[in-house]
């Protein structure tokens, strides 16, 4: 059995109780999650959000209209090439298509 441990900044997201909260292993991303033994929430503290940041997502997108491939873009920037599909069909005509930055 597992002794619940107080630690500075845990806290349960559903009931706030900082006390019983116990480590429980970690996620994909190697972060470390939590749960809480008084109301059975798993939880993970900081999060490791996955997304890109918009800077990548339009030069991407001027990238595809300069000519080059969905998948060619997802070689050259290193992620997958549906990524590319989805930001074009999600912003639609509304980037600046020119190659000046």
């Amino acid at each position: 059995m597992k002794k619940p441990k107080i630690i500075e900044g845990r806290e349960c997201p559903k009931c706030k109780k900082t006390k019983n909260q116990v480590n429980c292993g970690k996620n994909r991303s190697g972060t470390q999650r939590s749960k809480c033994k008084d109301c059975n929430i798993y939880y993970t503290l900081e999060p490791k959000r996955r997304a890109y940041t918009e800077e990548v997502r339009n030069d991407a997108i001027k990238i595809y209209y300069s000519g080059v491939s969905g998948r060619g873009v997802g070689r050259l920037k290193g992620f997958s090439k549906a990524n590319v599909y989805n930001w074009i069909k999600k912003t639609g005509k509304s980037v600046d298509k020119s190659g000046d930055s």
